[in-house]
């Protein structure tokens, strides 16, 4: 039987009474307008505990045999631990697990404007690892534990995989952004990892909007390893000095709460680098700093590599998909190389839209295809793409990429989007989804023996594409 409610009788309110609520309710929407127009800094569940929290995957060495894990704690906990143990179906993995002491780092950013309190960072390395093998590990202090987390090695061999891309998360992280990542995990279960390019938070140094970053992502952080490139976000002020002087360093949490190659250029170490993951080779470049040195590293990482695939990512887009900008002198180093070298996929953000565009080799032709799709043939270089995953938007450049002797295939505007690319032999398969799960761009890059690859279009032609004033239209004030 279902409980009802009484209904309660209608009643006659008195005038002055109804006007007192209505100014009580307007001076309480005003409050709540004020008070989330506020930055809320000390959240309860933000503030650091003996209780491990922003737990988060990375690598630093091979994916096959590896895993880095990064997570965070209050000052109170001097001796960090890790266990890993080969998954099994069981609930008695912590008698037979390995355990591995992590490495430490004290972490004083209050100095630094925005960046918040002393905290304890914890890292460790797994090695020694089973390759393509389904493992279960937690980090904790020895009586403070997170839950046992999941996830599987790389394999030797050039396996069928899957990962995420996203644009720039920025603004809005907690509100907005977690559909997204939450969205592309639901679409995309058996991703492997998840390339963020740049600008994953507004503010570099700030505290709280990292707790959203990590919020936002919940357990998928924690089970599905994390490929950041730093954005010009990234990039703030650490000293009263540097604002006096308008200058710029890497957040002061990236280092301490990324555990990456070190195999990029010096200086720029975790925030440049590379590695290979199942026939791909994923580069990293950071397009805030020493451009010049990341192209004479560029060419040779891309020389001296033996894998069929190539996906580089970085922030500032070879060609810029919003407005007026543009970034020549990032275009005159970078894409040369790019395109000499033979990188089947560039994956950027930085622009708040989305474009999807190449740099075709010869002269393509229009044929159909078997299965009722266009194929353009003839060989294409690059595939470059501008996407964005968070809540601010851009205006789309209105005249494209012609005068670059490129092409726009696909745009957005107003759009969180993410990115699913699966990689299967000599076939790349790209699909942008929307924050509801919309197929909204596709298209297959399938590898040919000495010669360029062949460009398969899977557009779904039956979705019009999103503009401002697509329906429903929301505009920042």
């Amino acid at each position: 039987m279902i409980p009802r409610f009484p209904t309660m009788p209608a009643r006659r309110r008195h005038p002055i009474l109804v006007l007192a609520l209505l100014l009580a309710a307007g001076s309480a929407a005003a409050s709540t307008s004020v008070h989330a127009q506020q930055r809320v800094t000390d959240r309860v569940w933000d503030r650091p505990s003996p209780d491990p929290d922003r737990v988060v995957l990375t690598w630093s060495d091979d994916p096959a045999t590896t895993q880095s894990v990064t997570w965070r704690t209050d000052t109170t906990v001097t001796m960090a631990l890790a266990q890993i143990v080969i998954a099994s179906d069981g609930p008695k993995m912590a008698d037979i697990a390995r355990t591995d002491t992590a490495a430490t780092e004290r972490h004083d950013a209050r100095e630094v404007p925005s960046a918040g309190s002393v905290v304890h960072y914890h890292s460790v390395t797994f090695t020694g690892l089973r390759p393509d093998t389904l493992y279960a590990y937690r980090v904790g202090d020895g009586t403070r534990w997170t839950e046992w987390f999941q996830f599987r090695t790389a394999s030797t061999s050039r396996k069928p995989f899957s990962f995420l891309y996203l644009g720039d998360a920025q603004n809005d992280i907690l509100s907005l952004w977690s559909r997204v990542v939450r969205e592309g995990f639901r679409h995309a279960p058996d991703m492997r990892f998840i390339v963020h390019a740049g600008d994953l938070v507004n503010d570099g140094n700030s505290e709280w909007q990292w707790g959203e970053w990590f919020r936002a992502g919940g357990f998928i952080h924690a089970m599905v390893g994390s490929v950041p490139t730093p954005g010009n976000h990234e990039y703030r002020a650490r000293s009263a000095a540097e604002v006096e002087r308008k200058e710029s360093s890497l957040s002061v949490f990236w280092n301490p709460q990324f555990t990456l190659p070190r195999n990029g250029v010096a200086g720029l170490e975790e925030s440049n680098y590379w590695f290979d993951y199942e026939g791909a080779r994923i580069v990293v470049l950071n397009s805030n700093r020493n451009r010049e040195a990341q192209t004479e590293w560029l060419k040779g990482v891309l020389r001296d590599n033996p894998q069929p695939w190539t996906i580089a990512t970085f922030h500032h887009p070879v060609y810029s998909a919003a407005g007026e900008r543009d970034n020549p002198a990032l275009r005159e180093a970078w894409k040369p190389v790019l395109e000499e070298y033979g990188v089947d996929l560039v994956l950027q953000g930085h622009d708040h839209t989305y474009a999807r565009g190449r740099s075709v080799m010869t002269g393509p032709t229009v044929q159909n295809v078997p299965t009722g799709m266009n194929a353009r043939v003839g060989g294409t270089g690059p595939v470059y793409v501008v996407s964005v995953s968070g809540g601010k938007m851009y205006d789309a450049k209105p005249e494209g990429w012609d005068r670059f002797d490129a092409t726009i295939d696909r745009k957005a505007e107003n759009t969180q989007l993410f990115q699913i690319i699966r990689v299967a032999g000599d076939t790349l398969r790209y699909e942008a989804r929307t924050a509801t799960g919309l197929l909204y761009d596709a298209f297959d890059l399938v590898r040919r023996d000495a010669q360029p690859n062949r460009f398969v279009e899977r557009m779904p032609t039956a979705v019009e594409p999103r503009t401002m004033t697509s329906p429903p239209a929301y505009r920042r004030p």
